[in-house]
């Protein structure tokens, strides 16, 4: 009688801790949040784009590069096509996306973008794309050589055992970067266990040809990732966190954790406007909603600004924000010269004069 006594106190202690964990992993998720409609006047839809625009960058010329058809496990997915790369003049009068062509030996019928960033080489101004990559699901970085309006020459493909789960990237050379891994471990059921227990297993990985180390870890996911314009500091999405983390890269390219700026939504990638420093946040409102996918409740989308990150009081505002009947899932907004791109997962993609 006194073991199965032992064996009920046992069930019983794990139902309550495991119960707790799930709790607290719906508030993480904001399994229960709704948004208002918080609409920019000036907002259409870009032509061309109909499988999502998941990452966006601009270049200081106005041309913007766009990873769009993304297929990732457990996300919602509109075509069985391979991803594409575009490029948009946001100077043109009414900027169209234009599918950019991949010369090189890539494999493009398994090409699967995700996140994306560009360096500008000082010595002689080529432009180098780096790509996060998901061919068959796994996790590599392609980098391409930026030539001509629509020509991308693809030049090399990166994998290490260290960028098992990759979601985004920012270049600080011409063959180095810092990338996120937002799973834990390559199972998903592993992942979501540590996810549900509330462990912070997920980290931050530079790359070069010389070293590959991991730089920042303690993150529940590590998702978007972007650079300061002074090329000092280093932001990091902490998207179940609802955090935004900021570091100070040091001699030898380590990374110095600052401080913690919470934003109260599950921000994916991050903008950095190249004339303020102010940082803008592709969200997502209700992770529950995003990840089941219901049409008839659709996943909502949010943009968030942070502005002055580095002083003590930074000032966080949601600029947009909708229900999902106009864009789902936005996982990017973009600003350039009074004007907004707005991407997502798998929707669509907005773009808005601010002016």
């Amino acid at each position: 009688m006194g073991k199965l006594v032992w064996i009920s106190i046992v069930v019983a202690g794990l139902s309550v801790f495991f119960g707790e964990r799930v709790i607290n992993f719906r508030k993480r998720v904001l399994a229960t949040r709704e948004v208002d409609n918080n609409h920019l006047p000036n907002c259409s839809p870009l032509k061309n784009l109909e499988y999502g625009a998941e990452d966006i960058t601009i270049l200081r010329d106005g041309l913007a590069f766009l990873s769009t058809g993304l297929n990732y496990p457990g996300l919602p997915s509109f075509s069985d096509e391979p991803g594409k790369l575009y490029a948009l003049d946001l100077l043109h009068p009414k900027p169209t996306p234009v599918e950019l062509q991949i010369k090189g030996e890539l494999d493009l019928s398994s090409f699967n973008p995700h996140g994306i960033s560009v360096y500008i080489d000082e010595a002689d101004d080529a432009v180098y794309l780096f790509v996060v990559n998901h061919p068959q699901h796994k996790s590599q970085v392609e980098i391409f050589l930026f030539i001509e309006e629509t020509t991308l020459v693809h030049l090399k493909t990166i994998t290490h055992p260290l960028l098992h789960s990759v979601n985004d990237i920012v270049a600080v050379g011409v063959e180095s970067f810092y990338a996120t891994n937002d799973h834990s471990f390559p199972n998903e059921v592993l992942h979501f266990l540590t996810l549900v227990l509330g462990l912070p297993l997920c980290d931050v990985v530079y790359y070069s040809p010389k070293e590959v180390r991991v730089a920042a870890n303690g993150f529940m996911s590590a998702n978007g990732i972007n650079i300061s314009p002074d090329k000092r500091y280093i932001y990091v999405s902490d998207i179940i966190d609802h955090d935004i983390d900021v570091f100070e890269r040091k001699e030898g390219e380590q990374l110095a954790f600052i401080k913690s700026v919470a934003v109260g939504s599950l921000c994916d990638n991050i903008e950095v406007d190249h004339r303020t420093g102010d940082l803008w946040l592709g969200c997502h409102p209700n992770a529950m909603k995003f990840s089941s996918f219901n049409p008839e409740d659709p996943p909502g989308s949010e943009v968030i600004l942070v502005k002055n990150i580095h002083s003590e009081q930074p000032v966080v505002s949601q600029e947009y924000a909708d229900d999902g009947k106009v864009i789902m899932g936005s996982s990017v907004a973009a600003p350039f010269e009074g004007k907004l791109l707005i991407g997502s997962v798998f929707h669509k993609a907005l773009y808005c004069n601010l002016k």
